[in-house]
């Protein structure tokens, strides 16, 4: 009798080992989910940190003045500002299928009127000639005075659309002058106008500047 009860009790003792054991087994799974889960999402919020960092700075900030040119009345007709990549931003392509343009105006909003980039070796303009710039940009675009329009010109560049690090870029901007087409969206004194320029990555760059007083018909001015 004493030795069935010595033998049953060891049974017992081994089916509570095994349990135990299973238990642990069971716990340590558990825990290799629940440690590989919170890696997962440590990494897929830092991922989404990441994403939002880059979204909120600009890819492309204002390098230079603010450039603008009268018409015959005194009105700004043309503006040309430069901008160069933001510090570590990647290469952006400029072509109009990537980029948006907005112009916002005391009577008007601009959209949708960025036309890719102006390629002055074909064209035989120089960034810095701004005359022989426009010239040809008014050339090239027939009955452009009743056209509101934008292009850029890549300074330093290597043929392609695609802005660098070593590169800079103009980006001019046409404002329709004629009555007749019901626009005249022309800027006459003390007017403010904002540009907002924007790449599939980044934040949008954000211009904003205000006509000065006694402009001069046919004269460069410059808005800061």
């Amino acid at each position: 009798m004493c030795k069935l009860l010595r033998s049953t009790r060891g049974i017992v003792g081994i089916e509570a080992a095994i349990v135990l054991i299973a238990f642990i087994i069971i716990a340590a799974a558990l825990s290799y989910v629940v440690i590989n889960m919170g890696f997962y999402t440590t990494q897929k919020t830092r991922d989404a940190m990441a994403s939002g960092l880059e979204e909120s700075l600009n890819a492309l900030q204002l390098d230079g003045a603010v450039t603008a040119k009268t018409d015959e009345n005194g009105h700004i007709e043309w503006v040309v500002f430069p901008v160069k990549l933001s510090a570590g931003r990647a290469a952006m392509d400029l072509k109009n299928a990537t980029l948006t343009l907005t112009v916002y105006l005391p009577n008007a909003t601009l959209l949708n009127i960025y036309r890719g980039v102006f390629n002055e070796t074909a064209y035989g303009a120089d960034p810095v000639n701004l005359d022989k710039v426009l010239s040809n940009m008014t050339t090239l675009f027939t009955g452009s005075e009743e056209e509101d329009y934008a292009m850029s010109i890549i300074y330093n560049d290597d043929g392609d659309t695609v802005l660098e690090t070593t590169e800079k870029a103009f980006f001019i901007i046409h404002l329709d002058k004629s009555p007749v087409s019901g626009g005249q969206h022309t800027l006459a004194d003390y007017e403010i106008i904002t540009f907002e320029v924007k790449g599939a990555k980044g934040a949008a760059l954000t211009i904003e500047r205000m006509a000065p007083g006694g402009m001069l018909p046919r004269s460069y001015v410059n808005l800061g």
